[in-house]
């Protein structure tokens, strides 16, 4: 379940130390401090100390209340972004912090927003919105799934703008449909941050994005060179460096020159070597009536089997000596010997591990 309750982490009230002992002097929240300082001035000569605490205590109590039907109001405009590169993954209470990082926290807080336009991590991202969306979601903050919500819009928009990545779109937002109808129809309110009317918008919302991708019009372009323009060897050198079957298979359809490309047996079997052990090939060998091993066959079969082998441009970072998860920027590495992060170690590119999407959800199961 969730924390619902008011981080005891947040600043408070600021208090100034006086003759008759100690006094708020101003409020965290601008709104309430302004109202605060008029009231102070009309009550701090009427109030005694019993009442001036009581004054205190309903006051904490509004603001309190306030605080809670801000985090929970439906406003799609407001965005809780963070623009920081790292964040510390701590897992146990010390003296000075008590808790643990969270995966609501972490998402809060990483640049995920200005991940998305980066190509290098575009793919990264969308494959983590996919796990969370699967196992993951109930677990979120409700500022983190507002900021999931609002992350995964921003994703949406970007492909109906390039036309880039549908596919991977296509399936974040099938995941995503299946568990909130799952969550909303199956396991109830009980396990859901905030108001059930919020998520049914939701929902409603995710269809609507799935309606509006399977209407996208890819745009024709015939200015400048082209896929037909490119000599064989080239296509074939395209094809041969997708890790993904469906790409393959997606790229085949544009032209009849392509689709013999991608119908090259040799292909195929690199693809299958790639993903998968020589093992797996004897469990499931599939020949043809000539006697010849189907490889297109035989790799959506081993698909639906085992897990194929991830690759992304770019990834998080993980610093073993410091315990800091981070967005490593390669041209201010390269420039600046920067880390990314507030590295102490004598050697600070020996301590970094890619972070796959998988391992950033099991970062943050204690």
């Amino acid at each position: 379940m969730p924390f619902l309750g008011q981080d005891w982490r947040s600043p408070g009230w600021s208090w100034i130390k006086t003759e008759d002992g100690w006094k708020r002097c101003e409020s965290c929240n601008p709104e309430l401090g302004r109202e605060s300082s008029q009231c102070s001035l009309s009550h701090d000569v009427m109030l005694n100390s019993e009442d001036e605490e009581i004054f205190n205590n309903e006051e904490c109590e509004y603001a309190s209340k306030k605080r809670k039907k801000d985090h929970f109001r439906n406003d799609t405009n407001t965005q809780s972004f963070y623009r920081e590169k790292w964040i510390y993954v701590h897992k146990e209470s010390t003296k000075e912090r008590h808790g643990y990082c969270t995966l609501g926290e972490a998402f809060n807080r990483l640049d995920f927003s200005s991940a998305i336009q980066d190509i290098r991590r575009f793919t990264y991202v969308v494959k983590l919105l996919q796990l969370i969306a699967k196992s993951q979601l109930t677990s979120l903050s409700g500022v983190a799934q507002k900021n999931y919500f609002n992350i995964l819009d921003k994703i949406v928009q970007k492909v109906l703008c390039d036309h880039q990545n549908p596919r991977l779109i296509k399936n974040l937002l099938q995941d995503l449909s299946s568990t909130l109808c799952t969550l909303i129809r199956g396991v109830g309110k009980s396990v859901l941050v905030g108001n059930i009317n919020i998520w049914i918008c939701r929902l409603e919302t995710v269809l609507n994005w799935q309606q509006q991708l399977q209407n996208l019009q890819m745009t024709k372009v015939n200015d400048g060179l082209t896929l037909s323009d490119l000599p064989l060897h080239t296509l074939s050198n395209i094809l041969h460096r997708f890790s993904d079957g469906w790409d393959v298979v997606t790229l085949g359809q544009v032209t009849p020159t392509l689709y013999v490309l991608s119908e090259d047996r040799q292909l195929w079997k690199k693809l299958c070597q790639y993903h998968f052990a020589e093992k797996q090939f004897c469990r499931h060998l599939i020949l043809s009536e000539k006697g010849h091993v189907e490889w297109k066959l035989m790799y959506f079969t081993l698909q639906k089997y085992y897990p194929t082998k991830e690759q992304y441009g770019d990834t998080l970072h993980f610093c073993r000596h410091c315990s800091i998860l981070f967005w490593k920027d390669y041209h201010l590495a390269w420039l600046l010997k920067d880390s990314g992060h507030p590295c102490t170690a004598a050697d600070p590119d020996s301590c970094f591990t890619p972070v796959s999407p998988q391992h950033f959800i099991d970062l943050f199961k204690f």
